[in-house]
């Protein structure tokens, strides 16, 4: 991925955190395509896949994505141009552009790169309910909860305000210069714990950024999968993958400041395999 350079780490504004909200890096939004502005009335019902489910013996992918190096300080952000986003915090939200834990990397995008035909034409997995069902953004102490998500491509993503205050849900589509090779961007507002809005997410997409226009420290990250085979690492870095058909798979790891590395892998039937990788501070510097 076309790498960004990265905001300055000493000395953060407001008028950074408005960037940060705004304007995501180059390094997630090279080649990202969406599906958006959908009436949730007018859903379409996802595709069907035109194969012959896997039925043989499966296997299983899990490992830690770590951090090497000094994690840099980030001041809180400060909420206070809206009374209501300090009604159950105080009123000081962390960056979470870098979520950092004794070593180890949360809110990592892992998903399946290539692999046999098997898992690259497999539909949604009974064994991995968030690819096959409504995956939630939610909208709580002005931030959007979680911070990166996945859902299987033709998935159904469900946008809730739970905040008594207005928000925005504002996708910005990548800068590719064809838009016909993208969809409809997303832009729309929810009055204060007002009525959830959904949408169908029917293209490929990586880190796909989520913005609300209300509030500019605001920001999330979109990921639309081919296959079911995918997670999100959480606050102690680690993620599964489950019910793989065996072969050689190339994973794809992405990260909202970091960009992307990839891990080769083996997938043994009835097997747990273990696939880790780390990022380096260094990359920040580069970028």
């Amino acid at each position: 991925m076309t790498p960004h350079k990265i905001f300055a780490l000493t000395i953060f504004t407001a008028a950074a955190f408005t960037t940060i909200g705004c304007k995501p890096d180059a390094a997630v939004r090279k080649g990202a395509v969406i599906d958006g502005g959908v009436k949730p009335a007018s859903i379409p019902p996802p595709a069907q896949p035109q194969h012959p489910a896997y039925a043989g013996p499966t296997g299983n992918v899990t490992g830690v994505i770590s951090f090497a190096g000094k994690v840099p300080t980030f001041p809180l952000i400060d909420t206070s141009m809206d009374p209501a986003c300090s009604l159950s915090s105080s009123g000081k939200l962390p960056v979470e552009q870098l979520v950092v834990n004794s070593g180890k990397l949360a809110n990592v995008f892992v998903y399946v790169k290539s692999g046999p035909p098997a898992a690259m034409q497999a539909g949604p997995a009974t064994s991995q309910p968030a690819a096959s069902q409504t995956v939630v953004l939610d909208q709580k102490n002005c931030q959007y909860i979680p911070h990166v998500i996945g859902v299987m491509q033709g998935g159904v993503v469900e946008f809730r305000n739970s905040d008594p205050t207005m928000h925005n849900i504002h996708t910005i589509p990548p800068d590719t210069g064809d838009q016909a090779a993208g969809n409809q961007p997303i832009d729309i507002s929810q009055g204060p714990r007002g009525a959830p809005q959904t949408r169908r997410f029917t293209k490929p997409e990586l880190m796909l950024p989520v913005r609300c226009n209300n509030h500019p420290w605001m920001n999330a990250f979109i990921n639309v999968s081919p296959t079911p085979f995918f997670a999100v690492t959480d606050a102690s870095g680690r993620f599964d993958l489950r019910g793989l058909p065996p072969g050689d798979y190339v994973l794809g790891a992405v990260q909202e400041k970091l960009g992307e590395k990839t891990i080769q892998v083996t997938v043994k039937p009835n097997t747990t395999t273990q696939a880790s990788l780390s990022f380096s501070a260094m990359a920040l510097a580069s970028r």
